[in-house]
Formats: structure tokens, C-alpha cells, sequence
């Protein structure tokens, strides 16, 4: 692993630039890498990611449940009611029934407080960090102090927001370590 000065920016176009500047300066193809970052989706902090939490899971079930009480109660409506309604009734009432049964079903088991919360990774950033933003990044592999001198210059001159030093590896103009929830490692200005 070796320093890497990172820039973030906004617009492409000043990261294309800022990359044309930085391979002038001497910095190789294999020693840049650039990429967009996205921003931080708060279900990304989870374990396993994605949108399914234990809460889902457990509206799922309900719904299921739901569906099935609430149709059979519609069925036993729509029976009843059968020789005044006809034969049509049975099935709507069953219909309605499975509706009304899922939507209660699922929002029972959402206010169920028994259902444990998904726990949260370890690299989430604390609300006190500062937190990656996001846009295209621009990354180059400076180990020497002067190197790293140079690179902040020329992201400086660019524009480039939220400059960083942090420890990683470059390889063949891929950043093959980079976490974007790891927390940011500011140079001073």
C-alpha cells in the first residue's frame, strides 16, 4: 500500500482535465485511476446490503397471513350472502378480503416491535465524520512527499473538493481497495 491524493469532483469535464494535468506532470495511466462514487445509500450501511431488512421480512409474512385470514373470511362472507348476491359475490368478497387481509397483515407485523433492527456495519461513518460525496473521483498513487505535493496542486488548481490522503493500492489504473464508507482522511490546506 502507498499514498494516494484523491479529489472529488463535480463536473467530468474538470476531472478530465485534472487527469490530463496530472499525466503532463509525469504520473503514469497505471498510477490514476478514475471513477464516479455514488452517493451513500443508508441501506447500504447494512449487513448484506440491499433494501431487505428483518421489518420487511416480517411485513412479508403478515401480508401472506393476512391474505389467507382475510380470504377465507371473504369466502365465508360471499357464502352467506350467496343466494341474495349470487355467485359472483363469493368470489369478490373472497377478493376483498385477501386485499384487506394482506394490507393488514403486513402493516401488523411493521409496528411489531419484536422484530429485531438490522444491525449496522462497522466502516459506517459516524454523523460527526465527514462523508465521501459523491461525484467523479480522481485518484493517483504519489509515494514520494513531492509527488503528493504535486498531485494536491493539480486537483487544487482543478477545483477539486474533499482532497484526501488515504493508504491504498493501484493497480494497472484500478483502485483496488478503494471502500467508499471508510471515513475521509483530509489533507490540510
Amino acid at each position: 500500500m502507498t499514498t494516494i491524493i484523491t479529489g472529488n469532483f463535480e463536473q467530468q469535464a474538470e476531472a478530465k482535465q485534472a487527469m490530463a494535468d496530472l499525466a503532463n506532470a509525469g504520473f503514469t495511466a497505471d498510477q490514476t485511476s478514475t471513477f464516479f462514487v455514488s452517493p451513500i445509500d443508508r441501506d447500504d450501511l447494512h449487513v448484506g446490503g440491499g433494501h431487505e431488512s428483518p421489518v420487511v421480512d416480517g411485513a412479508s409474512v403478515g401480508a401472506v397471513s393476512g391474505a389467507v385470514l382475510g380470504g377465507v373470511v371473504g369466502v365465508a362472507v360471499g357464502l352467506v350472502t350467496l343466494p341474495a348476491l349470487g355467485p359472483g359475490a363469493a368470489v369478490a368478497a373472497a377478493g376483498v378480503g385477501a386485499y384487506v387481509g394482506s394490507l393488514g397483515g403486513a402493516l401488523i407485523k411493521i409496528e411489531d416491535k419484536s422484530v429485531p433492527k438490522t444491525e449496522v456495519i462497522r466502516d459506517e461513518p459516524s454523523p460527526s465524520e465527514p462523508q465521501r460525496k459523491a461525484g467523479t473521483l480522481v485518484a493517483v498513487s504519489a509515494p514520494a512527499s513531492a509527488q503528493q505535493d504535486t498531485a494536491i496542486g493539480i486537483l487544487r488548481a482543478h477545483g477539486a473538493t474533499d482532497i484526501e490522503h488515504p493508504q491504498g493500492t493501484i493497480v494497472a489504473g484500478q483502485w483496488t481497495d478503494f471502500n467508499p464508507l471508510t471515513p475521509l482522511e483530509l489533507v490540510s490546506s
